[in-house]
Protein backbone atom coordinates (compact mmCIF):
# COMPACT_ATOMS: atom_id res chain seq x y z
CA UNK A 1 0.00 0.00 0.00
CA UNK A 2 1.25 3.46 -0.75
CA UNK A 3 0.32 6.54 1.26
CA UNK A 4 0.97 10.12 0.71
CA UNK A 5 0.68 11.77 3.64
CA UNK A 6 0.39 15.97 4.22
CA UNK A 7 0.14 18.50 6.71
CA UNK A 8 0.22 22.01 7.11
CA UNK A 9 -0.75 22.60 10.80
CA UNK A 10 2.22 24.37 11.70
CA UNK A 11 4.77 26.25 10.21
CA UNK A 12 6.49 23.42 8.36
CA UNK A 13 5.13 22.28 4.78
CA UNK A 14 5.02 18.52 5.08
CA UNK A 15 4.73 15.90 3.02
CA UNK A 16 5.97 12.84 1.76
CA UNK A 17 5.06 9.49 0.14
CA UNK A 18 5.60 5.68 2.42
CA UNK A 19 4.83 2.28 1.69
CA UNK A 20 2.75 0.06 4.38
CA UNK A 21 3.34 -3.80 4.32
CA UNK A 22 3.31 -6.48 6.72
CA UNK A 23 6.94 -5.44 7.41
CA UNK A 24 5.84 -2.12 8.67
CA UNK A 25 6.00 1.41 7.25
CA UNK A 26 8.74 2.83 5.24
CA UNK A 27 9.51 6.34 4.52
CA UNK A 28 10.24 6.69 0.42
CA UNK A 29 10.58 10.41 0.19
CA UNK A 30 9.67 13.44 2.39
CA UNK A 31 9.92 17.08 2.33
CA UNK A 32 9.46 19.42 4.99
CA UNK A 33 9.82 23.29 4.77
CA UNK A 34 9.24 25.86 7.36
CA UNK A 35 7.55 28.64 5.43
CA UNK A 36 4.51 29.28 7.27
CA UNK A 37 3.07 32.08 4.99
CA UNK A 38 3.42 30.29 1.35
CA UNK A 39 1.87 26.99 2.03
CA UNK A 40 -0.43 27.02 -0.67
CA UNK A 41 2.72 28.03 -3.50
CA UNK A 42 4.70 24.78 -1.62
CA UNK A 43 2.38 21.91 -1.26
CA UNK A 44 1.46 20.97 -4.36
CA UNK A 45 4.96 21.81 -5.92
CA UNK A 46 6.42 19.65 -2.45
CA UNK A 47 3.81 16.27 -3.51
CA UNK A 48 4.71 16.68 -6.89
CA UNK A 49 8.68 16.13 -5.81
CA UNK A 50 7.80 13.64 -3.26
CA UNK A 51 6.23 11.36 -6.23
CA UNK A 52 8.80 11.95 -8.38
CA UNK A 53 11.81 10.96 -5.75
CA UNK A 54 9.78 7.74 -4.48
CA UNK A 55 9.17 6.99 -7.76
CA UNK A 56 5.34 6.08 -7.62
CA UNK A 57 2.40 7.61 -10.32
CA UNK A 58 -0.45 8.76 -8.54
CA UNK A 59 -2.39 6.43 -10.03
CA UNK A 60 -0.32 3.96 -7.63
CA UNK A 61 -1.51 5.58 -4.46
CA UNK A 62 -3.82 3.93 -2.27
CA UNK A 63 -4.57 6.22 0.43
CA UNK A 64 -4.20 9.65 1.58
CA UNK A 65 -3.24 10.51 5.23
CA UNK A 66 -4.33 14.02 6.51
CA UNK A 67 -2.85 15.70 9.28
CA UNK A 68 -6.49 18.27 10.61
CA UNK A 69 -4.86 19.96 13.34
CA UNK A 70 -5.04 21.61 15.38
CA UNK A 71 -3.46 24.46 13.62
CA UNK A 72 -3.68 28.39 12.42
CA UNK A 73 -7.18 28.91 10.20
CA UNK A 74 -5.31 30.19 7.31
CA UNK A 75 -2.55 27.12 6.65
CA UNK A 76 -4.50 24.39 8.05
CA UNK A 77 -7.25 25.03 5.14
CA UNK A 78 -4.70 24.76 2.64
CA UNK A 79 -4.02 21.48 3.85
CA UNK A 80 -7.50 20.37 4.08
CA UNK A 81 -8.72 21.41 0.44
CA UNK A 82 -5.09 20.04 -1.24
CA UNK A 83 -6.01 16.83 0.18
CA UNK A 84 -9.84 16.49 -0.18
CA UNK A 85 -9.07 17.83 -3.76
CA UNK A 86 -6.07 15.22 -4.54
CA UNK A 87 -8.09 12.35 -3.20
CA UNK A 88 -11.18 12.88 -4.82
CA UNK A 89 -9.54 13.49 -8.11
CA UNK A 90 -8.23 9.87 -7.97
CA UNK A 91 -11.24 7.97 -6.24
CA UNK A 92 -8.50 7.74 -3.18
CA UNK A 93 -9.55 7.15 0.96
CA UNK A 94 -8.21 10.32 2.88
CA UNK A 95 -7.71 9.35 6.62
CA UNK A 96 -7.73 12.80 8.67
CA UNK A 97 -5.60 12.50 11.87
CA UNK A 98 -4.81 15.01 14.72
CA UNK A 99 -1.82 16.41 13.94
CA UNK A 100 -0.39 16.47 17.43
CA UNK A 101 -0.41 12.62 17.68
CA UNK A 102 1.18 12.54 14.61
CA UNK A 103 4.33 14.56 16.69
CA UNK A 104 4.32 12.29 19.77
CA UNK A 105 4.75 9.74 17.87
CA UNK A 106 8.15 10.81 16.68
CA UNK A 107 9.12 10.59 20.27
CA UNK A 108 10.84 7.14 19.91
CA UNK A 109 13.70 8.48 17.96
CA UNK A 110 14.31 10.61 20.88
CA UNK A 111 14.93 7.68 22.81
CA UNK A 112 18.09 5.17 22.95
CA UNK A 113 16.62 1.56 21.19
CA UNK A 114 13.35 3.50 20.04
CA UNK A 115 11.34 3.23 23.06
CA UNK A 116 8.26 5.47 23.06
CA UNK A 117 9.17 7.73 26.56
CA UNK A 118 5.77 6.97 28.81
CA UNK A 119 4.70 10.53 29.35
CA UNK A 120 4.90 12.31 26.32
CA UNK A 121 3.95 16.25 26.06
CA UNK A 122 3.10 17.83 22.87
CA UNK A 123 3.31 21.56 21.92
CA UNK A 124 3.01 23.84 18.68
CA UNK A 125 2.49 27.31 18.70
CA UNK A 126 -0.80 28.86 18.41
CA UNK A 127 0.15 32.39 17.50
CA UNK A 128 -1.98 35.07 19.80
CA UNK A 129 0.84 33.96 22.72
CA UNK A 130 -1.08 31.01 23.02
CA UNK A 131 0.03 27.22 22.31
CA UNK A 132 -1.74 23.98 20.87
CA UNK A 133 -1.01 21.25 23.28
CA UNK A 134 -2.17 17.25 24.17
CA UNK A 135 -0.16 15.20 26.41
CA UNK A 136 0.40 11.12 25.59
CA UNK A 137 0.73 8.14 28.31
CA UNK A 138 2.16 5.01 26.98
CA UNK A 139 1.36 6.30 23.35
CA UNK A 140 -2.50 7.50 24.21
CA UNK A 141 -3.84 10.88 24.32
CA UNK A 142 -4.82 11.60 28.03
CA UNK A 143 -5.30 15.35 27.33
CA UNK A 144 -6.17 18.16 24.81
CA UNK A 145 -6.12 18.93 21.96
CA UNK A 146 -6.46 22.10 23.76
CA UNK A 147 -5.37 25.71 23.14
CA UNK A 148 -4.26 27.71 26.36
CA UNK A 149 -2.04 30.54 27.11
CA UNK A 150 1.55 28.96 28.05
CA UNK A 151 1.79 30.25 31.50
CA UNK A 152 -1.37 28.14 32.51
CA UNK A 153 -0.63 24.97 30.86
CA UNK A 154 2.86 25.40 32.55
CA UNK A 155 1.48 25.65 36.12
CA UNK A 156 -1.58 22.80 35.34
CA UNK A 157 1.23 20.47 34.39
CA UNK A 158 3.70 21.49 37.46
CA UNK A 159 3.16 18.50 39.75
CA UNK A 160 2.41 15.77 36.61
CA UNK A 161 5.20 13.56 35.52
CA UNK A 162 6.32 13.98 31.78
CA UNK A 163 9.36 12.08 30.36
CA UNK A 164 9.72 14.52 26.94
CA UNK A 165 8.44 17.70 25.82
CA UNK A 166 8.30 17.96 21.72
CA UNK A 167 6.99 20.71 19.37
CA UNK A 168 7.96 23.91 18.97
CA UNK A 169 11.21 24.72 21.03
CA UNK A 170 10.62 27.84 22.10
CA UNK A 171 7.26 26.77 23.88
CA UNK A 172 8.80 23.41 25.20
CA UNK A 173 11.79 24.91 26.75
CA UNK A 174 9.35 26.87 28.95
CA UNK A 175 8.47 22.91 30.83
CA UNK A 176 11.52 22.53 32.16
CA UNK A 177 11.46 19.14 31.34
CA UNK A 178 13.65 17.10 28.77
CA UNK A 179 13.24 18.20 25.26
CA UNK A 180 12.76 16.19 22.03
CA UNK A 181 14.44 17.05 18.39
CA UNK A 182 10.27 16.60 16.77
CA UNK A 183 9.18 19.94 15.80
CA UNK A 184 6.40 19.13 13.32
CA UNK A 185 4.13 16.14 12.14
CA UNK A 186 6.57 13.92 10.10
CA UNK A 187 5.34 11.19 7.45
CA UNK A 188 6.00 8.34 9.45
CA UNK A 189 4.45 9.70 12.18
CA UNK A 190 1.35 11.01 10.25
CA UNK A 191 0.56 7.40 8.59
CA UNK A 192 1.69 5.68 12.10
CA UNK A 193 -1.55 7.68 14.01
CA UNK A 194 -4.06 6.38 10.92
CA UNK A 195 -2.48 2.74 10.82
CA UNK A 196 -4.87 0.74 11.71
CA UNK A 197 -7.72 2.65 9.35
CA UNK A 198 -5.41 1.70 6.68
CA UNK A 199 -4.76 -1.86 7.69
CA UNK A 200 -8.03 -2.56 7.63
CA UNK A 201 -8.82 -0.17 4.59
CA UNK A 202 -11.86 1.29 6.70
CA UNK A 203 -14.80 4.17 5.52
CA UNK A 204 -13.03 7.28 6.21
CA UNK A 205 -14.86 9.51 8.86
CA UNK A 206 -15.58 13.30 7.26
CA UNK A 207 -13.09 15.50 7.24
CA UNK A 208 -13.03 17.77 10.35
CA UNK A 209 -10.30 21.15 11.15
CA UNK A 210 -9.05 21.15 14.10
CA UNK A 211 -9.38 24.99 14.69
CA UNK A 212 -10.38 24.99 18.32
CA UNK A 213 -11.02 28.65 18.15
CA UNK A 214 -13.05 30.78 15.54
CA UNK A 215 -10.97 32.25 12.32
CA UNK A 216 -9.88 36.00 12.54
CA UNK A 217 -12.33 36.72 9.78
CA UNK A 218 -15.99 37.16 10.30
CA UNK A 219 -19.29 37.94 8.49
CA UNK A 220 -19.96 41.13 9.31
CA UNK A 221 -23.47 42.15 10.87
CA UNK A 222 -25.99 43.91 8.47
CA UNK A 223 -25.57 47.32 10.17
CA UNK A 224 -21.67 47.02 9.42
CA UNK A 225 -22.54 45.47 6.15
CA UNK A 226 -24.88 48.78 5.57
CA UNK A 227 -22.11 51.70 6.49
CA UNK A 228 -19.84 49.61 4.24
CA UNK A 229 -22.04 49.78 1.44
CA UNK A 230 -22.54 54.18 2.24
CA UNK A 231 -25.57 53.96 3.92
CA UNK A 232 -27.54 51.98 1.11
CA UNK A 233 -30.79 50.49 2.57
CA UNK A 234 -31.30 52.58 5.28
Amino acid sequence: MYVLAIDTSTDAVVTGVARVDDAGTGVLAERAVSDGRRHAEVLTTLIAEVLTESAVARGDLDAVVLGCGPGPFTGLRVGMATAASFADALALPVYGVCSLDAVAACAADDIAGGSVPRSVLVVTDARRREIYWARYVDGERVSGPSVTAPAEVVADLAAVDIDLVVGSPEHARLFDRPVGRATAPSTAGLVGSAITDLRSVATPAPLVPLYLRRPDAVEPTAKRRRAAAGGVGR
